[in-house]
């Protein structure tokens, strides 16, 4: 049974290589559709990691009550000592952030400026792929860049550049299990103070690491509670619901874009399964022949079909490789109201794209393989 299949199969690879003009553009429409699907996504991916909750998550974000964009913003840097009071909360950061863009964008800059003493503390899965934490607490314009910030601005150890109204020195070049830390720049907070002209004392929001089994939403109500009389109020939410809060415009568009993958599946669709229909019907002779020297309906409707599932797995293959390099290449970074969030493709995706190729490929195909395997043997050989 194996070998009667490896037979099958090699008899539909000489197919698809026999006619190279018709699967060379079958392919490249695939993977053109390929492309488009894997990107998209890409996107949606990214979007459920960076705002869906699960069960381990243990930060708060503490922003100023009714506020959205970071400028707006403006909580007393006081208020860590009394977040730290709060039964359940493990460490507190003091953020000052300054963004390029409140909007939705894909080209979002935003620096983070942080006490020096507190950023390794707070964020102790924070890894240093170029320079060292000693060379960015020796400067006091020095900044830390995520590897996306890096890559998507060309920029190494020992650059200067001017972005957002601040002149940084970049001291080193860092990575990080949470993909926030990946897309943005620490500064010193007072430089950033300073730069920004927020002021001394003054900065946009805490983040909190809340201990395991502490509870986010108690911690959460506990913090807003302790400074509701207080002139500036606050909002405390999970990371991922501040997110998804904040960048509710942002999580609207990525959610359109499905439909533009649903579009690339049903392209790909029509596409293979015309390609193979053409070739079913150039090759009615050929395959009534193949009848009467012994194939039966089954083996060539399975010639069919795996001619189908190559010309899939082919243009599948160039399209979902496209686009994880491309993604890689660019590393894409959308970002609003001064939160971002970094479109880089993984092995979830890779696996999901070739998979939906495959099965499109099959689907595609089976029409056509019970068309030529059911059309009379005396009719076919008589068609001109």
């Amino acid at each position: 049974m194996t070998g009667k299949l490896i037979s099958l199969a090699t008899l539909a690879f000489k197919q698809v290589v026999r006619h190279k003009v018709r699967s060379s553009l079958t392919i490249l429409g695939v993977a053109a559709g390929m492309f488009l699907f894997s990107t998209v996504e890409t996107m949606q991916r990214s979007l459920r990691l960076a705002t869906q909750s699960e069960a381990d998550d243990t930060t708060l974000v503490v922003y100023r009550e009714n506020r959205f964009c970071p400028a707006t913003s403006r909580l007393p840097e006081h208020y860590e000592m009394g977040i730290r009071k709060i039964s359940g909360v493990k460490e507190v950061i003091p953020i000052q952030i300054v963004v390029n863009n409140c909007g939705a964008s894909l080209d979002i800059i935003a620096f983070r400026g942080v006490p020096a003493e507190n950023l390794l503390r707070y964020a102790p899965q924070i890894e240093f792929l170029e320079g060292s934490f000693e060379d960015w607490k020796k400067r006091n314009d020095a900044v830390l860049l995520g590897r996306h910030f890096a890559a998507r601005r060309g920029l190494k150890v020992g650059d200067r550049f001017d972005a957002a109204g601040v002149v940084v020195h970049v001291a080193g070049i860092i990575q990080s299990d949470e993909p926030q830390d990946n897309n943005v720049g620490y500064v010193h907070l007072s430089f950033l103070q300073q730069a920004s002209n927020a002021g001394l004392g003054i900065v946009t929001q805490f983040n909190v690491r809340v201990q395991p089994g502490a509870g986010l939403d108690r911690v959460a109500k506990d913090i807003d509670e302790y400074f509701r009389s207080e002139q500036a109020p606050t909002r405390t939410r999970p990371e991922k619901a501040f997110f998804a809060d904040t960048a509710a415009a942002l999580v609207e568009l990525v959610g359109f874009t499905r439909w533009l993958g649903l579009g690339a599946v049903a392209a790909v669709l029509g596409l293979v399964a015309n390609s193979i229909l053409l070739v079913v019907r150039s090759r009615v002779k050929e395959n009534a022949v193949l009848q009467t020297l012994g194939f039966s309906q089954s083996a060539i409707a399975l010639v069919v079909a795996i001619e189908g599932i190559l010309l899939g797995a082919m243009g599948g293959a160039v399209g979902v490789a496209t686009a994880f390099v491309f993604l890689r290449w660019q590393s894409y970074t959308i970002g609003n109201e001064g939160v971002t969030m970094a479109i880089a493709p993984d092995a979830a995706v890779v696996i999901k794209g070739l998979a939906t190729a495959l099965a499109l490929g099959l689907l595609a195909s089976l029409f056509p393989a019970w068309k030529a395997s059911h059309r009379p043997i005396v009719e076919s050989l008589r068609s001109t």
